[in-house]
C-alpha cells in the first residue's frame, strides 16, 4: 500500500458533512492514481450511500458515520459504518427501468446508482447495532470507459 492510500474519518450524520466524506474519497483515489472515471464512480457511490444512512437510517436522529477508504491491490475499498437502524441495501430490488422517469415515484434510484458505479457491494450488521457497508471499485477503467 502506498503512503496516503488509506484514510479514515468519523462525521456526524449530517448532510452538511458529506463534503468531508467526498474529499476523503478523492484524496485516496488521487493517492492511488485512480483514473478520473473511477474517482467519479467512487465519489458518487459513497455520497449516495452516506446520504441514505443519514436520511433513511438515522431518519433525523443524531448519529455518526465512520468512513474508511483504502487502496487494496488494484481496487479502492470504502467501508461505511454506522449505528443507524439496520438496512441492507443489497436486498433492495432493482428499479423498473421500463417505467418512464416522469411516471416513477421520486427516489428509489440511489442503490441502483451505487451498483452501477461499484464492482462490489456487501452489507453486514454491525455488532451492537447498525450497518457495515463495504464497496469496492477497480482502478482499471471498465470496457467503454476512457482513462
Amino acid at each position: 500500500m502506498t503512503l496516503g492510500t488509506r484514510r479514515h474519518l468519523r462525521v456526524p450524520a449530517d448532510l452538511d458533512r458529506l463534503a468531508e466524506v467526498r474529499t476523503l474519497v478523492r484524496d485516496v483515489a488521487n493517492a492511488a492514481d485512480a483514473p478520473v472515471v473511477c474517482m467519479d464512480d467512487l465519489v458518487q457511490a459513497v455520497d449516495e450511500a452516506a446520504t441514505n444512512v443519514i436520511v433513511h437510517g438515522y431518519d433525523g436522529a443524531p448519529g455518526w458515520i465512520d468512513v474508511t477508504a483504502e487502496l487494496d491491490g488494484d481496487r479502492i475499498v470504502v467501508t461505511l459504518e454506522d449505528a443507524a437502524r439496520t438496512v441492507d441495501p443489497t436486498l433492495v430490488p432493482e428499479p423498473d427501468l421500463t417505467v418512464p422517469p416522469e411516471h416513477r415515484r421520486p427516489g428509489g434510484m440511489g442503490v441502483h446508482l451505487i451498483r452501477l458505479a461499484m464492482d462490489e457491494l456487501s452489507h453486514a450488521p454491525r455488532p451492537g447495532g447498525g450497518n457495515i457497508l463495504t464497496m469496492a471499485r477497480r482502478l482499471d477503467p471498465r470496457p467503454k470507459e476512457d482513462r
